[in-house]
Formats: C-alpha cells, sequence, structure tokens
C-alpha cells in the first residue's frame, strides 16, 4: 500500500475505534457487554477500540445489530475523530 494510502487507513481504523468506543460508552456496557450484544470475542471487541483490527463489513453488522442501530451509524465519524 503506497504511503499516503496506509495513512488514510490508519485514520479510519482510529476513528472507527473511536467511534465504537463512543457508543458502547452512551449505552454504559462494557466491552465484555458489547462483544455478547454483537456475538463476537471480547478481545476481538478490544482490539477494535484499540484501533488495532481491520474490521469486516460482516463484523461491522455484527456490532450494528449488537447495539442496535444501522451500519451507517457506526461508520459516521464522531466529533472527535476526524480524518485528516
Amino acid at each position: 500500500m503506497r504511503p499516503e494510502h496506509q495513512k488514510i487507513a490508519d485514520q479510519a481504523v482510529r476513528a472507527f475505534a473511536e467511534r465504537i468506543r463512543e457508543l458502547r460508552g452512551t449505552k454504559g456496557w462494557s466491552q465484555e457487554r458489547l462483544a455478547e450484544e454483537a456475538d463476537l470475542h471480547r478481545t476481538y471487541v478490544g482490539g477494535i477500540e484499540r484501533g488495532l483490527r481491520n474490521v469486516s463489513l460482516w463484523n461491522i453488522a455484527k456490532l450494528a445489530r449488537g447495539f442496535g442501530v444501522p451500519i451507517a451509524e457506526l461508520i459516521v465519524r464522531s466529533q472527535n475523530a476526524r480524518l485528516k
């Protein structure tokens, strides 16, 4: 991957991680609770929130279902996580 594309991808992963943390926080859920609701492993959820995972569309759909929101709501950038 070209360096400029890698930078964009890294920023997107970080923004997504922050959005998941933000939504989980609004629900007052632990990572374990989110993992249960989304049918994912708790360490995987932790990896997502730390920006260590490149999440597949399948798992994005599982997270959306777990939160009870449309997929688009997970993609919307939070006010604090802007792509530069």
